[in-house]
């Protein structure tokens, strides 16, 4: 049966709702169950968590939510909740985790909120809570030094070029200090370095017990820490990883914990279709082909020809990319986006069996050598799942599923997923009777929250909404210029560029500007240097790709006038407080594009169940990432600014409403003179 869904009020009253706390009614106490009770305990005024903060005050949404979460352990039940920013979620799931004494599971987005979770948040509140338990991280075999490896990888001497040589000489000092292994200790090492899968592991190369370095593992030392522990912090890529490949141990480790939480929950079915499907890239081949040369060697050379093997693998994988994108591909355009597959085309059939054809032929080579180590059984069967791959994706895929080519600058992936996470969560949910609890600030714009708990398959768990305590109305303005170009017209992207420059310029910099694509990207952000230096202003321009992400934010906090435009990825998980940032532009709503793959089949499907698919998917899809690309301006309960919405159809648009509706409840403001003004009196 349905729970009843409980909807969050605003904090109007801090003081008035305090007083009606001291007043609460001995029924309601004596309803509590015993967690429920040691956890408005530590959220007291006089509690645990008032040592951490001396300015403490209890916050409605966050005792409603953390009581709902005690509620869901005691029951182990499913719940659902949608937490505004500024609720303090985290503290929120994490106090009756804790104060429950039984085990827990807590998955994150990243790999940076696992940090913080770890490194910050749990040993702040275990020692505060006087909670005597063991807490673990566990990442992905990419996050560890693989010892071997970076052995091989010295002996074998086989780089991309001169740069990753160096970077291998760094991990070598690095390696003769580290207790963990974990990448993440070393500063600078960006997690796309061509250093990284040389000197880590993966599921189909690590030796195993075999290995000569099998009692130094950092892997397996993660994991052995991870089954002792009493809190294990994952992440959403390793737990459905391991779903698919029963390879990192939650498989192991699940059936033993008696809380599972899911921390920004509405990344985990995009994670999820990811890592249930099948996937042949081109890197996987390049790696193979390197892997195959380095160790072939070290450990067997001259009884084969390794280096011919190598050319042929990579041109394999050359011609397999320019066989996927097609014409653009081959007229040298970049694809940075996906296309639909067409499985009969004859070219891309036939490049995926010359690819087949090449990795027998390593396999040849490989069973001829394999007692000469053990590295060569492992390159055995990754030759054999790469061949079983390449023939699977050169016939149709199968019905429940959808294919699509992603296409990028440097390589191509083929990938064939399930439309989402139903049926993975369902048989998760269905093992055995556990507390699961998914939250975020974004989780849907109806009381149902249906846009997550749909593809979750949780239509039946309970649901709590709770707004944010912020003063938005008094903090807060909107403006959604009227008789603005349509973002289908060539005008639209110089036209966000120059009501930037404008608003920049008024606010003395400090302004986002977030983009829906790259291509509208690089329009905004060439126009903005084009209208500051026509002007005259010292305002300056950092745009996402010339910098890594943290390097160009932290320049932003330290250079205030500047303007930094970004497109997905600083939508979200960005935290600028104060006034660092007090202006967000978003140049057009940030519909799904019709053609990807994902979305059609998802059209699809909900058209052939008689829904209307543009009100319950591209609405409910926009929705969500407005959220999240508004949330990036108020950060805590003293900040102020003003978000802007270059597209008309949010004011002229039946949906526009409903959109608007799905924001926090800022002040509007009708015309540019008056979000001009609002900005100059910030910057005063």
């Amino acid at each position: 049966m349905r729970r009843p869904h409980l909807v969050g009020r605003d904090l109007n009253d801090l003081d008035a709702w305090l007083d009606g706390q001291e007043a609460s009614t001995d029924e309601e106490q004596a309803a509590a169950g015993d967690l429920e009770q040691a956890v408005l305990a530590a959220f007291d005024v006089g509690g645990p968590l008032a040592r951490l903060d001396v300015n403490y005050q209890p916050r409605e949404q966050q005792l409603a939510m953390s009581r709902a979460v005690a509620q869901a352990i005691e029951r182990r039940e499913a719940l659902v909740v949608e937490a505004g920013t500024g609720v303090g979620k985290t503290f929120a799931y994490l106090v009756p985790a804790l104060l429950s004494g039984s085990r827990a599971l807590v998955s994150t987005a990243t790999k940076s909120l696992q940090d913080q979770l770890y490194l910050r948040d749990l040993p702040r509140l275990v020692e505060v809570l006087g909670a005597p338990l063991r807490l673990a991280l566990l990442k992905g075999r990419s996050s560890y030094l693989c010892l071997h490896r970076m052995k091989e990888a010295r002996q074998g001497a086989v780089f991309p070029d001169r740069r990753t040589a160096l970077q291998l000489a760094r991990v070598e000092r690095w390696a003769q200090g580290t207790n963990s292994g974990d990448f993440a200790e070393m500063d600078g090492l960006d997690d796309r370095s061509p250093i990284i899968p040389i000197v880590s592991s993966t599921r189909e190369n690590c030796l195993g017990s075999e290995c000569p370095d099998w009692r130094s593992c950092y892997v397996v030392k993660a994991r052995r820490e991870a089954m002792e522990a009493d809190v294990v912090v994952v992440n959403h890529h390793l737990f459905f990883a391991d779903i698919a490949l029963r390879d990192s141990q939650v498989a192991e480790l699940l059936p033993s914990v008696d809380i599972a939480i899911f921390d920004e929950a509405h990344q985990l079915a995009e994670a999820g279709v990811q890592f249930l499907g099948t996937l042949l890239g081109s890197a996987q081949l390049l790696d193979f082909a390197r892997d195959l040369l380095g160790q072939g060697l070290v450990a067997a050379r001259g009884l084969q020809d390794w280096q011919g093997l190598h050319t042929r693998l990579e041109r394999a994988a050359r011609e397999l990319r320019l066989a996927a994108a097609g014409p653009l591909a081959t007229a040298g355009r970049e694809l940075r986006g996906q296309l639909k597959l067409g499985w009969r085309e004859r070219d891309l059939v036939t490049t995926l069996g010359d690819l087949a054809e090449v990795l027998a032929l390593a396999l040849e080579a490989l069973a001829a050598v394999e007692e000469a180590s053990p590295d060569f059984q492992r390159l055995q069967e990754r030759a054999q799942s790469l061949r079983e791959t390449a023939l699977a994706f050169a016939t149709e895929p199968a019905a429940e599923n959808v294919r699509w080519i992603d296409v990028g600058p440097q390589q191509v992936r083929l990938v064939e997923s399930p439309l989402d996470i139903r049926a993975a969560m369902r048989e998760q949910l269905d093992a055995a009777p556990r507390a699961w609890v998914f939250t975020s600030a974004t989780l849907g714009d109806d009381e149902q929250l249906s846009w997550f708990t749909e593809s979750a398959g949780l239509q039946d768990a309970r649901v709590l909404r709770v707004g944010s305590p912020f003063d938005y109305a008094s903090h807060a303005r909107l403006y959604v210029p009227r008789g603005f170009p349509k973002p289908s017209e060539p005008e639209h992207g110089p036209s966000v560029a120059l009501l930037a420059s404008r608003l920049a310029r008024a606010l003395g910099g400090r302004t986002f500007v977030l983009t829906t694509t790259l291509r509208n990207l690089q329009v905004v952000a060439d126009g903005l240097r084009e209208y500051f230096e026509q002007a005259g202003d010292a305002l300056q321009v950092l745009q996402q790709g010339t910098a890594p992400k943290r390097a160009l934010l932290q320049r932003f906090r330290e250079q205030p006038a500047s303007v930094l435009v970004g497109s997905a990825t600083f939508w979200e998980g960005i935290d600028v407080p104060g006034d660092a940032l007090q202006c967000v532009i978003i140049d057009k709503l940030p519909f799904p594009p019709p053609n990807d793959p994902l979305v059609e089949a998802r059209v699809r499907r909900l058209e052939a169940e008689g829904r209307n698919a543009f009100a319950d998917y591209f609405v409910a899809e926009a929705a969500i990432a407005l959220k999240q690309g508004a949330g990036r301006l108020i950060r805590t309960e003293t900040d102020q600014g003003l978000l802007v919405i270059c597209d008309p159809r949010m004011a002229g648009m039946n949906y526009g409403r409903r959109l608007r509706a799905a924001l926090p409840p800022m002040t509007p403001l009708n015309t540019e003179a008056e979000a001009t003004a609002y900005l100059e009196g910030l910057r005063r």
